[in-house]
């Protein structure tokens, strides 16, 4: 089960993104700790998350065996044009719903944002890619933002206000441009997962800059070890590992299948919050939970059942 024109089996993409959601799914909890131990802001610890986690892949880059990149040989402009391009989706995507969450919540913020990802982008790849989800497709995906509701809204008490939803929604829109165009550039053999992850996070810190220094730049906080502990975390594992996990997966495996495999960023959280943090299991977490992992398997199972019959098409 492999992509031709990018050469990464389909079977490891969904293995990526399967790992890449779990570890987003980290980030909030990480993110709410630095938030206790300091006064760093959300633009300010999306900037530090952006740049130390680009300094991780350079780093990495760096490591690496010496080898012939397919990318070196592509036209400079191009891959200048591709690492704004989802820079800027990138920032969108994350100042958008951080604003979202403070204007309306948390819950609604991300209801809103990762419930209507999925809607669009399954919209955009049939418009764009000629993608069809299929009534199995379809079932998985509406399963799927069932199971956020009831996850994210079951515990009561979430306040739904226009500005926040519209923040939301582009939010999504932003997620949704991002990953549309790692697929179309999967499908021409013109994606790297390396390139576009430290292209997209140049681009994202240069934007968010000037937003984190009117925020403040530098935490003030009385256990430092700690607080630096938490921030090389977040650019580590949710940012830097996770996002070029996310750009390798996304290339090869369907847009819609990608949406609705990200989804397990909300119940990896839930589940990091009552194991780490001692939050209560309540029934909605517990149903949401297995109705979302239940959409999230059969679409998987479904995508790989399908490329594994495309030879036999052909």
């Amino acid at each position: 089960m492999s992509n031709a024109a990018f050469g990464l089996p389909v079977g490891r993409g969904l293995l990526y993104l399967i790992v890449a959601g779990a570890a987003w799914g980290t980030a909030g909890a990480a993110a709410s700790l630095v938030y206790r131990t300091s006064d760093l802001g959300p633009l300010a610890l999306s900037f530090w998350r952006c740049a130390v986690g680009l300094l991780l892949l350079l780093a990495a880059r760096l490591l690496r065996r010496p080898r012939v990149r397919p990318a070196a040989t592509r036209p400079l402009g191009r891959r200048v044009r591709r690492a704004v391009v989802s820079g800027v989706g990138l920032a969108v995507f994350q100042t958008a719903y951080f604003a979202a969450v403070q204007a309306t919540g948390l819950a609604v913020g991300t209801v809103v944002t990762l419930g209507a990802g999925p809607v669009l982008i399954a919209l955009g790849a049939r418009v764009t890619l000629g993608e069809r989800l299929g009534r199995g497709g379809l079932a998985a995906v509406t399963g799927a933002l069932v199971g956020l509701a009831i996850l994210v809204l079951g515990s009561g008490g979430a306040a739904v206000r226009p500005a926040g939803v519209l923040l939301a929604l582009l939010s999504a829109a932003g997620y949704c441009v991002l990953t549309l165009l790692t697929r179309w550039w999967g499908r021409h053999g013109d994606a790297d997962a390396s390139d576009t992850s430290v292209g997209a996070f140049a681009v994202t810190a240069l934007c968010l800059l000037p937003f984190a220094v009117s925020e403040g730049l530098v935490p003030h906080t009385t256990d430092p070890a700690r607080t630096l502990w938490l921030l090389a975390y977040i650019a580590a594992v949710p940012t830097a590992l996770a996002y070029a996990l996310y750009f390798a997966g996304a290339a090869v495996v369907r847009s819609a299948t990608v949406s609705v495999i990200m989804l397990l960023e909300p119940v990896s959280a839930a589940v990091l919050a009552i194991v780490l943090l001692g939050e209560h299991l309540t029934a909605a977490t517990l149903w949401g939970t297995l109705v979302m992992l239940g959409s999230v398997t059969g679409l998987a199972c479904a995508e790989a059942r399908g490329v594994a019959q495309e030879p036999v098409r052909a």
